[in-house]
């Protein structure tokens, strides 16, 4: 049956690192979406889309803003139950907390209650779409994938590779060959299998021999159309570490550029501290980055530059990177990139931030032609944002002289009291 869902919408008519950010992005008010068999029809005034559609079942949302689902574009699910822990940088973290965690995904039965605890967790906080890292055990991706496909959710996933011993404990180490076998057989079960797309997934290079991110570039020629994600210059100790590593390698990138990890498709999680030759042979190949703000305070990282790297006219999602990151919300997610950018001298723009969490992100996963905005013939993924979701919030925005005005302060302290509800093509979630 057709519906109308109903409220202010929020669609695209460009990018707002473009042109100018309110052109780019437009709230309609009392609008309409008219969805059928989960993809929007149109969008529109909501009286005229009701006076031509009176069979339709109205969903009024009133005053509450409609946005596309938000599209967290890289994440670590198998960290949901350790996200927020104490004091350490990168590598410590890593081995403190991490990898332990992540050794308890050898159970099945651990890995189905994570992953369906964490995509609910999503949902309330209006993310429709994720990317993420599993573990080295290819349950956990089984686990992950099962758990999207019962919530009809589109899923970005795939086995996180490592086997380089001085680097990974025993009891979290694959080899080269397990990670071609085992990931080439989970692309051929859940690779295009409903909503769901496989993601090559190396952790970084220093967990990972030269044989095995060999093995795994073979097994990206074999199926192209995958994804590949991995980790980039998230720390300067980090890159100090991936020298001395690969001490022939003309920089971080090239330890994945000289396996054929680096092309369109390609998914390099923070770069931070990129150097110029970095900058212009991830331009070349059109890769994509994901800027993970959160994360890279909590861990102590750096501040990604998002004006040069929009300049540089490369694709830039947004993302959580829990549980490095500190929250599940993708409102707090725009909040920290939206003061990382002011510490970077770029004021971004309320438009930018909703754009980057929505279309951006979408563009980053190259699949801006079904999720990302709401226009005809998209996906009907959606969030309903309460603009007036706590008494903090709805004091600053009842004096708000533009919509741009009212919506800001939501991104700046909403959270999951600000979730109305989430759509996946077309329902409510969990209905």
């Amino acid at each position: 049956m057709d519906k109308l869902i109903a409220g202010q919408v929020v669609t695209y008519q460009g990018d707002p690192f473009d042109i100018p950010a309110e052109e780019a992005v437009q709230v309609l008010p009392q609008a309409a979406i008219l969805v059928r068999d989960g993809k929007v029809v149109s969008v529109g005034p909501r009286d005229t889309l009701r006076a031509k559609h009176p069979e339709a079942t109205l969903i009024d949302h009133g005053s509450a803003l409609i946005l596309p689902g938000f599209i967290d574009a890289h994440a670590h699910y198998p960290q949901t139950a350790m996200i927020a822990s104490w004091g350490k940088r990168l590598i410590d973290w890593l081995n403190t907390y991490t990898f332990p965690e992540e050794a308890k995904f050898a159970n099945r039965a651990y890995a189905d209650e994570i992953a369906g605890r964490y995509l609910d967790l999503l949902l309330a906080n209006g993310t429709t779409t994720v990317t993420s890292f599993c573990t080295i055990h290819p349950g956990s991706v089984e686990a992950l994938f099962e758990a999207a496909a019962q919530r009809n959710m589109r899923i970005v996933a795939g086995k996180t590779c490592m086997d380089r011993p001085e680097t990974t404990p025993d009891f979290l180490r694959d080899t080269a060959k397990a990670a071609y076998d085992e990931s080439k057989a989970l692309i051929e079960r859940w690779h295009g299998t409903g909503r769901a797309t496989y993601a090559i997934t190396p952790r970084f290079s220093p967990t990972s021999t030269p044989e095995q991110l060999d093995a795994l570039g073979q097994l990206w020629s074999e199926y192209p159309t995958c994804l590949m994600q991995t980790h980039l210059s998230e720390q300067t100790d980090e890159i100090e570490w991936v020298k001395g590593l690969y001490p022939d390698a003309r920089d971080y990138l090239d330890t994945y550029e000289r396996f054929g990890l680096v092309r369109e498709g390609a998914l390099f999680g923070h770069a931070i501290h990129l150097e110029p030759r970095e900058i212009a042979h991830l331009q070349a190949n059109d890769c994509s980055l994901i800027h993970c703000p959160t994360s890279n305070t909590f861990i102590g990282s750096g501040l990604f530059d998002m004006g040069p790297r929009k300049a540089d006219a490369l694709r830039v999602g947004l993302a959580t990177d829990t549980g490095g990151g500190s929250s599940f919300s993708m409102l707090r997610t725009m909040a920290a990139a939206y003061e990382i950018g002011q510490l970077r001298h770029t004021a971004l723009h309320p438009a930018q931030l909703l754009w980057l969490a929505t279309r951006g992100s979408a563009e980053a996963l190259r699949m801006e032609d079904r999720i990302g905005s709401i226009a005809a013939g998209m996906e009907a993924d959606f969030a309903v944002i309460d603009l007036a979701s706590t008494p903090a919030i709805a004091q600053r925005a009842i004096t708000a002289e533009t919509v741009w005005e009212e919506i800001f302060p939501t991104i700046m302290m909403g959270d999951d009291r600000a979730v109305i509800t989430s759509y996946v093509m077309g329902e409510r979630a969990g209905s």
